[in-house]
């Protein structure tokens, strides 16, 4: 008797178990609803009216000046990648002693320290030199070995015994490093510009007869646009003018000497023109200046031109330079003697070769000097 009760038994559990939740074998309807409802409102989003992409005038107005190098933003997540650092690498961070455009005394002995970063993968050492590049030597050895060791990322300040040249003019020099297998690099993003040393050496009795950066808002300043305002607005699309005490230019470094930022009008081959006041040139005038691209101006690309109007005759021109951000800056010098007896008016003019977005061109401290 117990045998049929116990076979029951398990009938009626058996059927119990086949009705509880963890048992059931027929899909979960909410999954395959919120499916749907999802593939629902993306195809009612695939039929709204999208708004078109603004388009970027060709003139652009200041707003916009730095949408023109400003990199698209990606939704992608970016793939990490590994940069392999160059063996010898190096980059300027200051100038410890002498900075550029000291005037010292004809021939007076002086020392010039640089500080420099190892940027690159290899420890420098003994074996590794200064070694001189190009332009005037002012008397330095032709290399110099480093003392010690400089680890990755470390600086140091290297040094050389020079000497003031014996005439009046300015002079710089470029170095560089070497390492101990004999491979010559500089600083830079590729590491191939040389740092330099520059001086000037006045002659007895030279005195400034003419400040430009003192003087620029006498000056007449035009662009295809008009007559533009002194000081001008950075960003100006017309073009403009504005003095900067302290400029950093393309090589990295911040001078201690006033410049003139000239900006173009920013057009295709766009200019800006500054015509200064009628002045009397004396012989031994020269004109000096340093000219080139201002500091993270990558897309700077420019034609600078030294002209005159003597006596109110045609403009003529003294010279014409193309300059381009690539680590390395002009220094000029032009005599004026030939002009010498006329009343001249000078003029300072850059334009851009193609479009202009970052021609960011500057004047260090142009002046007369007599």
């Amino acid at each position: 008797m117990k045998r049929p009760l116990l076979f029951s038994a398990v009938l009626i559990l058996g059927a119990i178990a086949c009705n509880l939740p963890g048992a059931a074998s027929t899909p979960d309807p909410l999954p395959t609803f919120a499916a749907q409802t999802v593939m629902a409102r993306l195809t009612e989003s695939a039929g709204d009216t999208q708004e078109p992409p603004p388009t970027i005038a060709l003139t652009p107005s200041p707003a916009t000046a730095t949408e023109l190098s400003a990199s698209p933003t990606s939704t992608n997540t970016p793939i990490p990648t590994t940069t392999e650092v160059p063996c010898n690498r190096a980059a300027f961070v200051s100038d410890v002693t002498i900075p550029d455009g000291t005037e010292l005394a004809q021939g007076e002995a002086f020392t010039k320290t640089w500080r420099l970063r190892n940027t690159g993968s290899c420890t420098w050492n003994s074996s590794y030199a200064l070694v001189f590049d190009s332009g005037d030597s002012m008397g330095g050895p032709a290399s110099k070995p480093l003392v010690g060791s400089v680890a990755p990322n470390q600086t140091v300040d290297i040094s050389v015994d020079l000497t003031a040249p014996n005439e009046s003019g300015t002079f710089k020099g470029n170095w560089k490093l070497r390492s101990d297998s004999g491979v010559l690099f500089g600083v830079g993003g590729s590491g191939n510009v040389a740092f330099y040393v520059e001086i000037k050496t006045p002659g007895v009795g030279d005195t400034i007869a003419y400040d430009f950066v003192a003087n620029y808002c006498s000056a007449e300043w035009r662009s295809a646009a008009g007559v533009l305002s002194c000081p001008g607005t950075t960003g100006d699309s017309e073009g403009f003018v504005i003095k900067i005490a302290e400029p950093k230019l393309e090589d990295g470094r911040t001078e201690n000497e006033p410049a003139l930022e000239t900006h173009p009008q920013w057009i295709n081959d766009g200019v800006i023109t500054g015509k200064f006041p009628a002045f009397d040139v004396q012989s031994g005038d020269n004109f000096r200046t340093i000219i080139g691209c201002l500091y993270n101006a990558t897309l700077c690309n420019v034609r600078f031109q030294f002209n005159y109007r003597a006596d109110g005759g045609p403009l003529q021109n003294l010279g014409s330079w193309v300059e381009t951000n690539d680590g390395s800056i002009r220094s000029l010098e032009i005599d004026l003697s030939p002009l010498a007896g006329k009343s001249v008016e000078f003029v300072l003019a850059v334009q851009a070769n193609g479009s202009s977005g970052q021609d960011w061109a500057f004047w260090l401290y142009p002046h007369i000097r007599r």
